[in-house]
């Protein structure tokens, strides 16, 4: 069957507006110039801000290779190159779309000014222009310099700047311009730093790869906590799985119970959204994280997993079977793989399951008694008194048997009425705020020297053995010090 062709253009002034609304944010459309200047294997690379009232710009600039002309023309181009094609190791494009529609979503004047081997060539996008002339024409500057921060390109490299902020500025007033734009580009700093952080830290290349903003070097993000000495990872991972031939990597890591964080390392792994909604597979695309914090549908955010989180690493071979979009913004697992994955996250979620339930196990040794149990019975979870420890045992021991079965219904009403729900809750939301409380000193006294003479058979004569039991329960470790000066002044052992 014979067809005649006839060439149909797309109008450009609208369609380069629909362009615009691929979706970007402001961190996400920075993060893909990023990737441009990583491919062109720049050692360092700046976002410099002018909140110039009147004329605001953000510019972006690195030390790469640069571009000549033909090569920028090629760039300015919607869709300049093929998705299929191979790429570059250091390549993180796909469409050939990035530069242009992340810099649409923010700005409706991009300027690239580039140069190689001391040869230096410009280009303008104008969304006005484009709009009045409807034509997809870009402009050719005459002089460079008339390009913001065009001074600060010294050497080979590329320079990316927007103007006409629109969608980040808004109708703000000029007045409230500054502010606004310096805080947008603090938040995206912080995405900037969670991203990249394994190019700002070295894993990736080898050497750390500064990225500044106004000269204030950002830090790297770690959402694996891997320099703490509390998490864990498993000894048995990465695993490897084979998709088309090529290796997909899996690795879990545990963080630390928020007991062992400080307040700095606490917020730093939390994040804004905590850790609830941050547990989870994190994707990286040539140690670049494209999607973090989701379990893609395979299991739900729980508060008892909150401490898993998986870095799954792929290479840009297999962009087509995960599904990346033009943003490097979302992701799906390939069948064969999320088949693999479904039959590991039990697996995965059991290390934070242990950090958080190894409090609340009875223990059966002879040197730890907690006064809390956990029991499981038939699938059910509950919380009880220990009836065993010395302090409870103790005051059973001296009640008649109408104050026994008094202590015991008391106990039992405890138990039932503990607030499991709220505490959930609380712990789920914000487990810093959620606090045991404090037993008084001379309250701390009287619950020690019960459980020390119940240890040691009724007697009050120092031993060590039982001393150094005493130490591994708490309250007692915690607040060793006041335990033992009380024990030696109600039991004169210094005398």
């Amino acid at each position: 069957m014979q067809f005649k062709t006839e060439e149909i253009q797309p109008k450009a002034s609208m369609l380069i507006e629909s362009m615009r609304d691929i979706g970007y944010s402001l961190e996400t459309a920075l993060a893909d110039i990023i990737d441009n200047s990583i491919a062109a294997a720049a050692s360092r690379i700046d976002i410099l801000v002018d909140p110039s009232i009147g004329n605001p710009a953000i510019g972006i600039l690195d030390n790469g290779g640069g571009m000549t002309k033909a090569i920028l023309l090629d760039a300015m181009r919607p869709g300049s190159s093929n998705p299929r094609d191979a790429r570059a190791k250091l390549d993180l494009g796909r469409f050939g779309l990035g530069m242009k529609t992340a810099s649409f979503s923010q700005c409706r004047r991009l300027s690239v000014l580039t140069r190689r081997g001391g040869k230096s060539s410009a280009a303008i996008w104008d969304l006005d222009h484009v709009a009045s002339s409807d034509r997809w024409e870009i402009l050719l500057p005459a002089d460079h310099q008339t390009i913001p921060f065009a001074e600060r390109l010294v050497g080979d490299g590329t320079l990316v700047v927007w103007e006409k902020l629109d969608r980040i500025l808004g109708d703000e007033q000029e007045a409230q311009q500054q502010k606004l734009l310096a805080q947008r580009v603090d938040e995206a700093a912080s995405h900037i730093e969670l991203v990249f952080h394994r190019y700002l830290s070295g894993e990736a290349t080898g050497s750390k790869l500064p990225i500044m903003v106004n000269n204030r070097p950002l830090e790297p993000h770690d959402p694996f906590g891997t320099s703490h000495k509390a998490t864990q990872r498993n000894p048995n991972e990465p695993q490897i799985f084979k998709i088309k031939g090529h290796n997909v990597a899996v690795q879990t890591f545990t963080l630390p119970h928020h007991s062992k964080l400080t307040d700095r390392q606490y917020e730093a792994l939390a994040g804004k959204a905590g850790f609830l909604r941050n547990q989870g597979f994190y994707l990286y695309r040539e140690k670049r994280l494209i999607i973090s914090g989701t379990w893609f549908g395979l299991a739900q955010q729980k508060p008892i997993t909150q401490l898993t989180r998986v870095r799954i690493d792929m290479p840009k071979e297999l962009d087509a079977e995960w599904k990346i979009d033009v943003k490097k913004a979302s992701a799906q697992p390939p069948p064969a793989l999320r088949r693999e994955l479904r039959g590991l996250v039990e697996q995965i979620c059991s290390g934070s399951k242990r950090v958080y339930t190894h409090r609340g196990k009875k223990l059966v040794s002879d040197d730890q008694i907690e006064i809390w149990q956990r029991i499981q019975h038939k699938g059910q979870i509950r919380y009880g008194i220990n009836p065993d420890h010395p302090v409870v045992a103790q005051l059973s021991n001296e009640l008649g048997d109408e104050g026994r079965q008094r202590l015991k219904a008391l106990i039992r009403l405890m138990e039932t009425s503990l607030p499991i729900d709220s505490i959930f809750a609380d712990k789920g939301g914000n487990p810093t705020a959620v606090s045991s409380g404090d037993l008084a000193d001379h309250e701390l006294a009287v619950v020690a020297a019960d459980t020390y003479r119940h240890l040691n058979g009724g007697a009050e004569a120092r031993d060590e053995g039982v001393l150094a039991m005493l130490g591994m329960m708490d309250p007692f470790r915690s607040n060793w010090p006041v335990v033992e000066s009380a024990l030696k002044d109600r039991f004169g052992w210094d005398r």
